[in-house]
């Protein structure tokens, strides 16, 4: 018998009769076999019912601002998800095209007899599972398994202060972060024409125009060669060696999570393992951080505008709206960095070459486009343009949270009231001197 899943992290989003069936677990933000909820909540179901566990993955040919950069690093993960699969005797199948169409058309080809998918708390993606399930008559459920404490227990409304969100996190911890239950071999015997990847990544209609990254190298594997790096080598020294970008004290696990290559839930469990005492300022990285986006963003539905900042920030920077700005940047000028301040620049073609910014300049880096632009909804734009385009790990809550810290006062509090700002916290370049040697990341991000 297959361990139960938590009931707490699932969430029905279609109540119908359950037909007999094969059971179709949809993947999209967890691409990823082991330490996966939502596909053990799946083979539990199947194995129950005993009817056979279909994957499908559908490939929208266009996602947001997503290049091949993203489109590639997706593909390479998929790959690996595809082998896994076969290993466990469990077809896999990619679909091309809106999901709106093709997942339903591949429900009813297969007559299966229940959906499950994961949880997203983008627009987009729940606008996706309202078009799927509108024309089917089959169960579908939605399971967390992106966060340690599912998004929908640990708030049911927008925590505009961390603080708040910890303590409830801290709360329902203990309860939700346990080890998994393997995920087992299916029996029977199953087959499904092999996916043609070197054709896809051909003939794929994403913008070229940003390519790939050499490192880091995508995939389950490549994520949990990372983690064990990191905790044999960086895990120690996060706390004082994370907020200086010219030292490699950071995970570099964003992309792998924002991918779903690697469960937060395992490398909480691997973290405490390694060093229980120790690992504080990670686990508020990982686990506070993270779920407060994921928040911010299910509850928030203006996450991606200046309509979705606290009322006090939006009152703050409206009060300065007029204030006139030393310097004004387009749109362009951020993005082939092209502006007075050679740290900014320094930062900006970090983004583009490796696909990441070091998270102490991220922060600074939306601050100055805030300062450098006509009005708060052109910053607010900008960063999120930028941001989407070129990071991996872009196009994801924490990207927009973190935008809407940095510009909106999201998760932040009023500071001393200042020009542009208002009382939005201000960062400097004097003040990132004192933090690093910014000469020295200047000069590695400048030739």
């Amino acid at each position: 018998m297959l361990s139960r899943i938590d009931e707490r992290r699932i969430r029905t989003l279609k109540a119908a009769p359950l037909r007999n069936g094969p059971v179709v677990y949809w993947m999209s933000r967890d691409q990823r076999i082991d330490d996966n909820w939502s596909l053990l909540f799946a083979r539990q179901m199947a194995a129950e019912r005993k009817v056979p566990l279909h994957v499908l993955f559908c490939l929208a040919p266009f996602f947001k601002d997503a290049t091949w950069r993203h489109y590639a690093f997706m593909i390479g993960g998929l790959r690996e998800v595809e082998t896994a699969l076969s290993d466990r005797n469990i077809p896999f199948h990619l679909v091309r095209g809106d999901p709106d169409f093709r997942i339903p058309e591949f429900l009813d080809q297969i007559q299966a007899g229940a959906c499950v998918t994961d949880f997203d708390p983008l627009r987009i993606k729940i606008e996706w599972k309202k078009q799927v399930t509108e024309p089917t008559d089959i169960p579908f459920y939605e399971v967390d398994a992106h966060n340690i404490v599912p998004c929908r227990v640990v708030s049911d409304k927008v925590e505009y202060a961390a603080f708040t969100l910890r303590k409830k996190l801290n709360r329902r911890l203990s309860e939700f972060l346990t080890v998994f239950p393997p995920f087992e071999k299916q029996d029977g015997h199953f087959r499904h024409d092999p996916i043609d990847w070197d054709e896809i990544e051909k003939t794929l209609p994403a913008d070229r125009s940003v390519p790939p990254v050499k490192q880091p190298q995508p995939g389950a594997a490549a994520a949990h060669r990372m983690l064990k790096n990191f905790l044999k080598t960086g895990l120690k020294q996060y706390e004082t060696d994370r907020n200086d970008p010219n030292r490699d004290g950071q995970s570099n696990l964003s992309s792998y999570l924002h991918f779903g290559q690697i469960s937060a839930q395992r490398i909480a469990l691997e973290v405490q393992a390694a060093d229980p005492t120790g690992s504080f300022a990670f686990l508020e990285e990982l686990i506070v951080r993270r779920e407060l986006s994921d928040n911010c963003c299910l509850f928030n539905p203006d996450y991606d505008s200046v309509a979705g900042f606290p009322p006090w920030a939006r009152k703050t920077l409206d009060a300065h709206r007029k204030d006139p700005r030393e310097y004004v940047y387009s749109k362009n000028t951020f993005e082939t960095a092209r502006t007075h301040d050679p740290l900014w620049n320094a930062a900006q073609k970090q983004m583009t070459v490796t696909g990441k910014m070091h998270g102490y300049l991220r922060m600074y880096w939306a601050k100055k486009i805030l300062e450098w632009s006509a009005s708060p909804e052109e910053a607010f734009e900008t960063a999120l343009y930028l941001n989407d385009r070129y990071e991996l790990d872009g196009r994801d809550p924490n990207g927009y949270a973190g935008c809407a810290w940095s510009i909106g006062g999201m998760h932040d509090r009023p500071w001393v009231n200042r020009p542009v700002f208002g009382m939005i916290r201000y960062m400097s370049l004097s003040g990132c001197r004192r933090k690093f040697d910014v000469n020295a990341f200047v000069d590695r991000w400048s030739n």
